[in-house]
């Protein structure tokens, strides 16, 4: 009898003991349908010109768990020196994701950048394409895409004169790295080329990496640097690298 008795405890215990993991385990986060990060900083940049700035931005993932998410973010640089203006720069993309399989997925993307120490008033570029998701896990995002399109854009030449409307196919490449390092860690990286169809030489590329550190449970510090090269300025004078350092505070919904 005691040996039963023994017998159904050490059972009892095996079995609790083998379901208090399944007890312990946190529940995933539910899904946001929408995940926005504003944030608001200073930056320090060398090229063009050298100076203090200050910067603001957002993020935006509309992920309605359908085959679509819509993505969207912005960034604007503006800075002065001895109370001139000696930075200004807008950089706007709007993207729109439609999924075909667990890794691949269609797109449709509007980029808009405006920068006034580049002499360029605006260049708007209008593509689509095909992406691929290298990796997709909880910790690690890879994608990796390519499209078409078309693209137009508005300089100012020698003396301020305005220059003609340059129109143009274009063809684009592009990157995302998306990796968390702790649990309060995240690394960012990112890629993207546009070249004319017309004259490929007059390529722009823009690289940007970065890492963000949770300070609470809404709120990040994030440190990027952000490089833009225009390979064909519209002047001599205008010099075809820039590269910003932000430094900012995120705020997260």
């Amino acid at each position: 009898m005691r040996v039963k008795v023994w017998l159904s405890i050490v059972s009892l215990g095996i079995v609790t003991g083998a379901a208090r993991p399944a007890f312990a385990q946190a529940p995933p986060p539910p899904h946001k349908i929408w995940d926005v990060a504003a944030s608001a900083g200073i930056a320090a940049t060398s090229g063009n010109s050298d100076t203090s700035q200050f910067n603001a931005g957002y993020d935006l993932i509309y992920d309605p768990l359908t085959k679509n998410i819509f993505k969207s973010n912005a960034l604007f640089l503006r800075g002065t020196t001895e109370g001139d203006l000696s930075a200004e720069r807008f950089l706007w993309t709007l993207r729109d994701e439609y999924k075909i399989s667990a890794r691949t997925y269609v797109f449709g993307q509007n980029l808009y950048l405006r920068d006034k120490f580049k002499s360029i008033t605006y260049l708007d570029a209008l593509t689509g394409g095909v992406g691929y998701k290298l990796v997709n896990t909880p910790e690690t995002k890879l994608d990796v895409d390519a499209g078409v399109g078309g693209v137009w854009e508005k300089n100012i030449g020698a003396l301020g004169r305005a220059l003609p409307l340059k129109k143009s196919g274009a063809f684009t490449v592009g990157e995302k790295l998306h990796q968390k390092l702790t649990s309060t860690t995240t690394l960012t990286q990112s890629f993207t080329g546009l070249w004319k169809t017309n004259d490929a030489e007059d390529a722009l590329y823009t690289f940007g990496v970065g890492v963000a550190v949770a300070v609470s449970a809404r709120t990040q510090l994030k440190f990027e640097v952000l490089d833009i090269y225009k390979n064909k300025p519209p002047t001599p004078n205008v010099k075809k690298n820039d590269v910003a350092t932000v430094v900012a505070l995120v705020f997260k919904s």
